[in-house]
């Protein structure tokens, strides 16, 4: 019952959707869907990457849109949150020591799941933390997938750079001295529910208020706050990916989508990276916020419209496994 989606009626699971899960290399159990496309046409599937906090069903509305253009998608909850198992006691803190164990339950998630039961060309459609995962895993995708859209990338935060220095010193701090499983100071984020505001990370409030019955249903789909541990290690996957010689490796074209009114990533993170890739394009979503796919009509469609026209170009042929 714990692979099962939760169904409401803003938000049905597709029709033919397969649900399961997956063990990881360390013994947690990840949960994971399997969307079929529409009709006769198969044109591969999208791997679908969520964000920090985020589970299957916000990506359900994606899905289907995926499969009417005749994409089948494969999505999984990372560790540590969604319906996948948690790496404390309590189910609530956003956990992890190194960003490389999502690298792995990724290369997991192609083995067992994506390889065997879901057609190429693979392509990666990543969100916010997702992106950062993605990223940290492309040099060893290069002969897996055929390109990457990448929505509000996790490459720094909407700060000055000393203020993001001091976040990443109390970090390292804190987890020195054996504190990494408290939350970060204020990041706890109590209210798993909160009101829909000009906060939100989508301005649409119907898409907002469906997530939210969601985890109504099953409040056990969503985390707080990020806590020590997670944050330091968020920087040192940061510190990875924008390594000269690590870029160097990325050989898969990428589309960066940027949200104009995005509070939660830096966008001139995002610009300056972009820029430096021989193998990435770059288009900002005057407007959006944060949560591309979760946001309003007008914002959503630019997103969905510009994935489509990268991947589509693409070709049919398969890329080596």
């Amino acid at each position: 019952m714990a692979d099962l989606l939760v169904e409401i009626p803003q938000n049905p699971v597709p029709e033919g959707t397969v649900t399961g899960s997956f063990e990881t290399a360390d013994g947690y159990r990840l949960r994971f869907a399997r969307v079929p496309p529409r009709g006769e046409t198969n044109k591969g599937t999208v791997v679908l990457l969520p964000g920090r906090n985020e589970y299957i069903e916000k990506y359900l509305e994606t899905a289907n849109d995926l499969a009417q253009r005749g994409y089948g998608s494969a999505i999984l909850d990372w560790r540590g949150q969604g319906g996948s198992d948690r790496l404390l006691n309590d189910p609530d803190r956003g956990y992890i020591e190194d960003f490389r164990d999502y690298v792995r339950d990724l290369d997991r998630f192609f083995e067992f799941v994506i390889l065997p039961d879901c057609r190429g060309p693979y392509h990666v459609l990543a969100h916010s933390t997702g992106v950062l995962i993605a990223l940290l895993a492309a040099p060893h995708l290069t002969n897996r997938v055929r390109r990457m859209v990448l929505l509000a990338p996790l490459l720094g935060l909407p700060t000055t750079p000393r203020a993001a220095l001091w976040v990443r010193r109390l970090a390292d701090f804190l987890y020195a001295i054996g504190l990494g499983k408290l939350y970060m100071p204020g990041r706890r984020g109590r209210d798993k529910l909160p009101p829909f505001s000009s906060a939100a990370l989508s301005s649409d409030p119907r898409r907002f208020a469906r997530n939210r019955a969601t985890v109504v249903q099953r409040p056990g789909l969503a985390i707080n706050g990020p806590t020590v541990a997670w944050t330091r290690a968020m920087f040192q996957a940061i510190d990875r990916v924008t390594d000269p010689a690590f870029m160097a490796g990325i050989h898969i074209p990428l589309l960066f989508l940027a949200a104009g009114a995005d509070r939660v990533v830096s966008r001139p993170a995002i610009e300056n990276y972009a820029a430096q890739l021989r193998s990435a394009s770059l288009l900002t979503i005057d407007g959006a916020r944060h949560e591309l796919l979760q946001e309003a009509d007008l914002y959503r469609e630019q997103a969905l419209a510009a994935f489509f026209a990268f991947i589509d170009e693409s070709g049919s042929s398969e890329p080596r496994i």
